[in-house]
């Protein structure tokens, strides 16, 4: 069984895409950074590695996908209440990220989206402990 997760992202700005993520109040280990990838503190065990699309295109034979132009993941992070998931979008857009998606109320489930600088999508959900078992 996997211990950690790193989702890997190309980023065209990497300066842009700290200064975005930082004002949602993600922070980033200083030793995967430099200046072509940075490694963001998602959570426990939960990382995204922010690479320029250069150093993203050296780990892989395949084109890199344009994610502006088409989705190539849909990243989901489950958060606390409601309220934290309305706040982390009203942050995003904010900060120059956009919505891309209206809120989601499934009763159980409360969703809400936004699209990253660099047009990846990032759901927030929060599920209530209910149904969570």
């Amino acid at each position: 069984m996997a211990k950690q997760i790193f989702v890997n992202l190309p980023v065209s700005d990497l300066p842009r895409a700290i200064a975005f993520f930082t004002a949602l109040g993600f922070s980033f280990d200083p030793k995967w950074t430099d200046d072509s990838a940075t490694c963001m503190i998602v959570g426990n065990n939960i990382f995204a590695m922010l690479l320029t699309r250069e150093r993203f295109q050296s780990f892989t034979p395949k084109p890199v996908t344009d994610a502006t132009q088409g989705t190539e993941v849909l990243i989901c992070l489950a958060l606390e209440s409601r309220e934290e998931v309305d706040e982390m979008v009203r942050r995003a857009v904010t900060a120059g990220g956009s919505l891309y998606n209206e809120p989601q109320n499934h009763g159980f489930m409360y969703g809400h989206a936004f699209q990253d600088p660099d047009g990846h999508l990032w759901e927030l959900v929060h599920i209530a402990p209910q149904a969570q078992g």
